[in-house]
């Protein structure tokens, strides 16, 4: 086992998403590695790409949703649960909501994202549904059984945005739904999957219409009430507004980084903390941030897991590097591919030399996010329940 090196103060690392809690656990394999500190309110880290599959039920949560204190076991991590207040970079302190202050030698910014659901839409916030987490897991399996019971209302199922979120939830809900009731998938954008892969936005625009996903592309929300949503549609230089009647809308369009207070306080890029080509903050020394809540200005990353986690291995590299007093690594992005799931037993994905759809895909797509899986224990367990169909 590692041990402690005295030397340093504790790294914290704030926010145990894929970013922080790579960096936590790629840390802990270090040899003399200082104490390391991870704070995080949640009691479960989320695999939100397996969040479809959990709504589904062809994942179990315990698989989707681990408990921070198994991952963390026996790795020497300190976990605490608490939000944080506000970070003094020139003090290097942490303060916590419970009042908690924690000196630092480094500290690393892996707060993540909350949905963005602060545009002017009136009815908004009231009364639709997110996919971000497991409560919103639960939310929406609530409704579909308020729809699959109340048949004769004969109301849609709405979903705005159609990103990979949008796309995935409205295949797995009409595998789930089986005609019901219909599902509307809305979004400004010309075509679904805006910024995806060609091959990945060919399989999604066919899985939509085998499964009768009925897609309004170019079109705005004006307004969502209860039991309808107001809309409306560009085409050429004409407006169409219209509306449809639902028995629930689920909003996913688009995420807003979550930054905490940093003192002095940095000036932020496009709601991000800017870094440079290390990780660390620009203007700041011994601060990283990683995932949704950085920005680089040269470099176009997507804002998703395969980055944030790829990030937090690199952090931990050069923490080490700084507290060896090495020249420190340049994080390089690596893109492994997209990957997306199209239904019950379905997905598509572009990478690894590989462009594939069908169950193939989906079994492929599982493995890899099995390998990918925070402690390689836990991606046992689940592949052994995959194998043996548990």
């Amino acid at each position: 086992m590692a041990s402690h090196s005295s030397k340093f103060d504790p790294v914290v690392v704030v926010g145990g998403g894929f970013g922080g809690l790579t960096t936590a656990l790629a840390l802990s394999q270090f040899d003399h590695r200082p104490q390391i500190i991870l704070i995080e309110p949640k009691r479960k880290f989320v695999f939100f790409p397996l969040l479809y599959e959990l709504l589904s039920g062809e994942l179990h949560a315990w698989e989707v949703a681990p408990s921070y204190r198994s991952l963390l076991s026996e790795s020497g991590i300190s976990l605490i649960e608490d939000f944080v207040e506000n970070i003094d970079t020139n003090a290097k302190t942490v303060i916590t909501a419970s009042g908690l202050l924690l000196t630092y030698s480094q500290v690393v910014l892996g707060t993540g994202s909350v949905p963005s659901t602060t545009c002017e839409v009136p009815g908004l916030r009231r009364y639709a549904l997110t996919f971000h987490s497991l409560e919103d897991v639960d939310r929406l399996r609530k409704r579909i059984h308020e729809i699959e019971q109340c048949k004769s209302l004969q109301k849609a199922l709405v979903i705005i945005g159609a990103g990979s979120t949008g796309v995935e939830l409205a295949c797995k809900l009409a595998d789930l739904l089986q005609g019901v009731c219909d599902i509307h998938l809305i979004d400004l954008a010309k075509r679904v999957l805006p910024n995806g892969k060609s091959f990945n936005q060919e399989q999604t625009e066919h899985s939509l219409t085998k499964r009768g996903v009925r897609v309004h592309l170019q079109t705005r929300v004006l307004s969502i009430s209860s039991d309808q949503v107001s809309l409306e549609r560009r085409e050429g230089g004409a407006c169409q507004s219209f509306s449809i009647a639902h028995s629930g809308l689920v909003w996913t369009g688009g995420t807003r980084p979550f930054v905490p207070t940093v003192f002095p306080e940095v000036p932020l890029k496009k709601g991000r903390l800017p870094i440079d080509e290390y990780l660390q903050v620009v203007g700041l020394k011994n601060v990283f941030a990683l995932g949704d809540a950085a920005f680089h200005e040269q470099e176009n990353w997507p804002v998703n897991a395969q980055v944030a986690i790829q990030q937090g291995k690199a952090a931990a590299k050069i923490v080490m590097e700084i507290q060896a007093g090495q020249s420190l690594s340049r994080f390089e992005f690596f893109d492994l591919g997209e990957m997306l799931s199209l239904g019950i037993g379905n997905a598509t994905l572009t990478g690894m030399g590989l462009t594939l759809s069908g169950p193939l895909a989906f079994q492929l797509r599982r493995m890899v996010y099995l390998v990918r899986m925070p402690r390689l224990s836990l991606g046992v367990r689940s592949a052994t329940a995959w194998l043996l169909g548990n």
